[in-house]
C-alpha cells in the first residue's frame, strides 16, 4: 500500500511531486557495489597457556621446563594465508615480513601445497566401533534431567542416529575461510618449508609486508598484539561438580568451555567418552573451536551458546564428572578484537563502487587447557619466571608442529573434541 500523502499528491496533480517522493527512498536504500579483491589475506594470532602451551611452539625443552617448574609462561601461535585469483608468474612464492618484535628472522615463507591424492580409507571387515559418548552441556552445579545425549557408535554404525544430535547452523556472521578451494593460488604458513617457531614473549606490533608471485603488494601497521594468557583454576565442589574460575582479559568479547574424559575396560579400549560444553543451548564444536568475529560471538552470546566477556566462572555439572573417567581435560577459549584492512580503503559514499585490491583480516583468541578440579598451571609450577634462553634458542631450529590427521568415522567427534584429530 502507498503511503496517503501519495494519494493526495496525485489528487492535487502534481505528477513531478509523485516522482520525487517515490525515488527518494529508492536513493537512500542504494547499496554499494562491491567487487571481490584480488587477494585476500588472514593472520589468526593466538596465545595458549596452561597445559595448550606445553611443547606447542617452542619444543620439548619448553614443556620440559615447565613440568620442572621454570614457569607457566605463554606460548603463541599465528596461522597465516593468502589466496589470490591470479595465478603466479613462475612457481609461486610469498614473503611475509614480520617487524623485529616476531622474534621471526626479516620474514617467512608461505608456501603453496601440492596436490595429492586423498589417502583411501580401508574398511575394517567384520567390526562395529565400541562405546559411548555422552554429551552434557550447561554452567551449573546438576545437569537438566533431558541430559546426557547418548551416542552408541555401534548402533550409529548401523544407522540408528539419536534424536536431536545436531543443532541448528549457526550461521554466523564473518564465517569465512580462505581455502584452496576457493582461491586460483593459495599458501599459508607454518609449513613444511619454514620451520621457524614462534617464541615466548614476541610481539607482532608494528609494520606488516607481503609479497608475493601472484598478488598485489600487502602493507599494514598493527597496533593490536597478542592476547594476554588464561589462567584456568578448577576445584571440585561438596556436590560432585566442578568449578571453573579464570582472569578476565581486557580485550575479551566473550568465553567458551568444554571438557573431555574416558572410561576404559581395563585393556585400554574405552567405554564411554563424556564430552561438556558451556554451552547453555545443544551446540558443541564447530567454529566454536576457531577464533570468531566480535559479530559472532555477540550472536552467540544472544543465543546463550558462548558466555559474555562479564563472566569468569563456570560450574560443570556433577554427572559429567561421575560418569566420566579419573582424569577429566578442560578446554577454554576467550575469543579477541577483529581488526581489518583493505587498499584501497572503502569508499564512505556508497555512489562510488570498491574495487579492492586487497584485504587482510586479522583475528585474536586466547585458549588454555587444564586437568579439571586440579590447581591452574600457574600455581602447579609456580611464578620462578621465564624458561631459559637455551629453550627458546632451541625452539628457533625446531621443525614446525605436524598437522593433525583428519577426524574420520563415527569416533571423529570424540577425537576431535579431545584434539586428536581436527
Amino acid at each position: 500500500m502507498f503511503d496517503p500523502k501519495f494519494g493526495r499528491a496525485a489528487r492535487m496533480g502534481s505528477g513531478l511531486a509523485m516522482v520525487a517522493m517515490l525515488a527518494a527512498p529508492a536513493a537512500t536504500q542504494q547499496q554499494q557495489q562491491v567487487f571481490p579483491p584480488i587477494a585476500r589475506y588472514t593472520i589468526d594470532a593466538g596465545t595458549m597457556s596452561g597445559m595448550a602451551g606445553m611443547g606447542r611452539g617452542g619444543g620439548m625443552g619448553a614443556a620440559m621446563s615447565m613440568m620442572g617448574g621454570g614457569g607457566a609462561r605463554a606460548m603463541h601461535e599465528m596461522t597465516l594465508r593468502i589466496g589470490s585469483t591470479r595465478t603466479p608468474t613462475g612457481a609461486p612464492t610469498a614473503e611475509h615480513f614480520m617487524p623485529a618484535g616476531a622474534g621471526l628472522g626479516k620474514s617467512v615463507q608461505l608456501l603453496t601445497p601440492t596436490p595429492s591424492a586423498s589417502p583411501r580409507e580401508t574398511p575394517v571387515e567384520g567390526q562395529l566401533p565400541k562405546g559411548r559418548l555422552l554429551i552434557y552441556w550447561g554452567c551449573g552445579p546438576t545437569a537438566p534431567k533431558n541430559q546426557p545425549v547418548v551416542i552408541d557408535f555401534a548402533k550409529m554404525a548401523k544407522g540408528q542416529m539419536p534424536a536431536g544430535l545436531y543443532a541448528p547452523p549457526m550461521n554466523l556472521p564473518g564465517d569465512w575461510d580462505i581455502k584452496p578451494s576457493n582461491s586460483k593460488t593459495y599458501a599459508d604458513w607454518p609449513n613444511s618449508k619454514d620451520g621457524k617457531s614462534l617464541k615466548p614473549g614476541g610481539s607482532i606490533l608494528g609494520a606488516h609486508r607481503i609479497v608475493s608471485s601472484y598478488a598485489p603488494e600487502i602493507a599494514f601497521t598493527l597496533n593490536q598484539d597478542y592476547m594476554p594468557a588464561l589462567n584456568a583454576r578448577s576445584s571440585v565442589q561438596p556436590s560432585g561438580s566442578i568449578l571453573i574460575n579464570w582472569n578476565s582479559l581486557p580485550s575479551a568479547t566473550g568465553y567458551y568451555a568444554w571438557a573431555f574424559s574416558a572410561k576404559g575396560d581395563g585393556r585400554g579400549q574405552p567405554t564411554d567418552m563424556v564430552w561438556w560444553a558451556s554451552s547453555a543451548t545443544q551446540a558443541f564444536g564447530g567454529p566454536l573451536w576457531d577464533w570468531l568475529s566480535p559479530a559472532a560471538v555477540q550472536k552467540l552470546i544472544a543465543a546463550k551458546t558462548v558466555m559474555p566477556p562479564s563472566q569468569t566462572s563456570c560450574e560443570i555439572p556433577a554427572e559429567v564428572k561421575k560418569a566420566g573417567g579419573e582424569m577429566t581435560m578442560g578446554s577454554l577459549y576467550a575469543y579477541g578484537p577483529e581488526l581489518h584492512f583493505a587498499n584501497p580503503p572503502r569508499p564512505s559514499d556508497v555512489k562510488i563502487p570498491w574495487k579492492p585490491d586487497w584485504t587482510t583480516r586479522v583475528r585474536f583468541r586466547s585458549y588454555t587447557m587444564f586437568m579439571a578440579g586440579m590447581p591452574g598451571m600457574e600455581e602447579m609450577m609456580g611464578s620462578r619466571g621465564a624458561m631459559e634462553d637455551a629453550d627458546e634458542s632451541e625452539a628457533g631450529d625446531n621443525p614446525p608442529p605436524a598437522r593433525k590427521p583428519k577426524c574420520r568415522g563415527l569416533g571423529g567427534i570424540a577425537q576431535r573434541a579431545a584434539g586428536l584429530c581436527e
